[in-house]
């Protein structure tokens, strides 16, 4: 287990970029932001969330630094090849994710360090947009288990609505800031995993806090949009309209 130590402090280039976001974002959205005490402790945390737009990272971020945690993501490794905004995105301390590949154990190991150094990681645990068609969360791979049971840091449980409304999941990529959109951002208390922190890392030691940092990421959005979720988890691995065994977990 690593040993947590005090938040550092961002680099130059992470306050250029929130410099030059936060701005449009406090004038074009709406803020709803709860639960933010629960991020505001020493050392390393990991905010867990839901995905549903590629808007939600400019969200997840203005929450959090509106919380004195400055945020670093785990992001698709292709944004990074974007000129110049890739490389802002890693100068600023943002770590690439080089999926189905021999570097994305390099990409867990770096967010481990991040923990560890006491900075605050948000992961989205689905890995890319729900394919829920009423956009509740759908299942997760077990990264965020594995960062929270190797560090022993906090995972913190949040809910975002609102970001699907400026970019919708898929169609248009154009934002639709107007009429001025809420973006809501509820975080809950940190996911018991105390009774798992003292088990080996097995995979189903791992399946089992992915889905307890899953239930409770689902509760809190329940209650933003006050509505019941789905009683079946969408899996995006089963085929519809198709009956398969139970899929092979993610490693």
């Amino acid at each position: 287990m690593g040993q947590l130590k005090p938040q550092t402090k961002p680099g130059a280039w992470y306050r250029v970029v929130k410099a030059l976001l936060r701005p449009p974002l406090l004038v074009l959205t709406k803020r709803d932001w709860r639960g933010g005490e629960n991020l505001q402790q020493p050392g390393g945390v990991i905010l867990a969330m839901n995905h549903m737009s590629w808007f939600d990272p400019l969200v997840a971020a203005h929450f959090c630094n509106d919380q004195g945690r400055p945020v670093r993501f785990l992001a698709k490794a292709e944004i990074f090849k974007v000129p110049v905004f890739g490389k802002m995105l890693k100068s600023a301390g943002q770590i690439p994710v080089h999926r189905g590949s021999t570097d994305a154990a390099a990409s867990l190991h770096s967010a481990i360090t991040a923990v560890n150094n006491g900075e605050c990681i948000v992961i989205y645990p689905e890995g890319t947009l729900t394919r829920d068609p009423n956009l509740w969360p759908m299942t997760a791979k077990n990264g965020v288990a594995r960062i929270a049971l190797t560090t022993g840091a906090p995972v913190i449980p949040a809910a975002q609505w609102g970001p699907q409304e400026v970019l919708a999941p898929y169609g248009s990529k154009l934002p639709k800031f107007f009429p001025r959109k809420t973006m809501h951002v509820w975080a809950g208390p940190a996911v018991d995993l105390d009774d798992l922190r003292a088990l080996p890392i097995t995979s189903e030691t791992l399946r089992e806090a992915t889905e307890r940092i899953m239930q409770a990421i689902t509760q809190i959005l329940a209650q933003i949009r006050q509505e019941q979720p789905p009683t079946t988890v969408f899996d995006r691995r089963v085929p519809l309209n198709k009956k398969t065994s139970e899929p092979k977990d993610d490693a």
